[in-house]
């Protein structure tokens, strides 16, 4: 077990935020590269992540000018933890400098994303997919849908017709997504085909240096009454197979054609769907929170990390007033962890730093049957890797980790039926 000299030498930044000091370590800070803000303690928190754990708001000022906010511990990020701290002061400092930190992220990215798609083969591809049961007259509630993709120079353009779930129904409406690449920024619009409407985001370059971008008061009082949820794919028990075809002892590996290309059928077994939701910070009768964007909704994608400009509309339709003040700062006593316990590499069992969680969990196991061509005229890497590639940079995270999954999970062979 490290003793307290040890922690000051091994971990000094993270010394200095347990036992908050804001004035030691802001002048520990003024050396540029003595420290590294992104070290990680033995429990996988850097300063920043273990000073919002532990509620020290002036470490936390201090740190956020300095650290990345667009981390994560145990699958939760920086702004789940600020939220379930229920303290909206920390809440707002975390906020207004990840949101700067993203958009500074996109206006770079964005020119080098234009490039690949320019020079990527245009194409145009349907992509149907669906979900089925065993369980009798359940097929037809059953998730099913056919996206339609055009791709040529800089523009992408994905057309959808399932938005959500609501009362064992599954809704439909026409939407397109539309992202349109300039020399210099970019534009992404989302179209409903039923009401005519639009809305449209710019991405463009920052013209003057910004200290934030400051969250509204509306969008702090919506995360701080909703419940925090984290969904994830275990991707390391996947396991793929071939299928095999024909009678026991002359078996081979199994072989069909979908729409003229010659696949490889693989089943892919322990896909587990990972749902985790927090609700420390909630009061004993927490806000239903409204079905959040199509995409999002429909893969169960939609948590606090993707609520931004539609929150006031969120509030409104929740019964929320807009008058009355932010809930302030919850008081609470943390189990008692010793500094030595905590930097050292021994089980703490339920002890934790900071308010103690209040998780719940639902795993959703499924088994999967895939079709892949290595004969389809579209390719992964030099077709589909960059839209995805832009997605994650502007429209959601959680595309990374699809992309992910099918540069490193899927065997050879183009995805032509799932």
């Amino acid at each position: 077990m490290l003793t307290i000299e040890d922690i000051k030498r091994e971990y000094p930044l993270h010394w200095l935020v347990w036992n908050n000091e804001p004035g030691q370590l802001r002048d520990a800070l003024k050396e540029e590269n003595k420290y590294d803000v992104e070290k990680v303690d033995p429990r996988g928190r850097t300063p920043l992540m273990l000073a919002v754990r532990l509620c020290h708001l002036q470490c936390v000022k201090i740190l956020v000018a300095k650290a990345n906010t667009n981390i994560e511990c145990e699958g939760w990020s920086l702004v789940q933890e600020a939220v379930c701290t229920g303290d909206p002061a920390i809440l707002t400092a975390v906020l207004e400098v990840r949101d700067l930190q993203r958009h500074i992220q996109r206006t770079n990215h964005v020119p080098l994303l234009l490039q690949r798609l320019h020079d990527a083969p245009d194409f145009y591809v349907e992509m149907k997919w669906e979900f089925t049961t065993w369980v009798p007259l359940m097929s037809r509630l059953c998730p099913s849908d056919t996206y339609r993709v055009y791709k040529r120079g800089s523009n992408v353009r994905i057309d959808t017709t399932l938005l959500g779930f609501d009362h064992a129904t599954w809704q439909r409406g026409r939407r397109s997504y539309i992202f349109q690449g300039q020399p210099d920024s970019a534009m992404m619009i989302e179209v409903n085909h039923e009401t005519r409407e639009a809305s449209m985001e710019t991405i463009e370059g920052i013209n003057e240096p910004l200290d934030g971008i400051a969250p509204t008061e509306e969008s702090i009082r919506f995360r701080l009454t909703t419940p925090v949820t984290s969904n994830s794919v275990d991707m390391e028990k996947i396991s793929f197979e071939r299928n095999k075809s024909g009678i026991w002892g002359w078996r081979s590996e199994k072989n069909e054609s979908v729409n003229g290309y010659e696949c490889k059928v693989y089943s892919a077994t322990n896909v587990e769907f990972i749902t985790r939701t927090r609700t420390e910070h909630l009061a004993e009768t927490p806000v239903k929170p409204k079905k959040g964007l199509p995409l999002q909704s429909l893969f169960g994608v939609m948590t606090e990390e993707e609520m931004r400009e539609r929150t006031a509309e969120i509030v409104e339709d929740n019964a929320l007033v807009d008058t009355q003040p932010l809930p302030p700062a919850p008081k609470f006593t943390p189990p008692f962890v010793s500094p030595e316990e905590y930097f050292s590499d021994v089980d703490l069992g339920e002890r934790d730093v900071g308010r103690p969680r209040k998780v719940s969990t639902k795993v959703q196991k499924f088994k999967a049957n895939l079709w892949l061509s290595e004969d389809f005229p579209i390719k992964l890497q030099e077709q589909v890797i960059p839209i995805l590639d832009l997605m994650s940079t502007i429209m959601s995270p959680h595309v990374s980790k699809l992309k992910d999954f099918i540069t490193m999970q899927l065997p050879a062979g183009f995805p032509i039926k799932v």
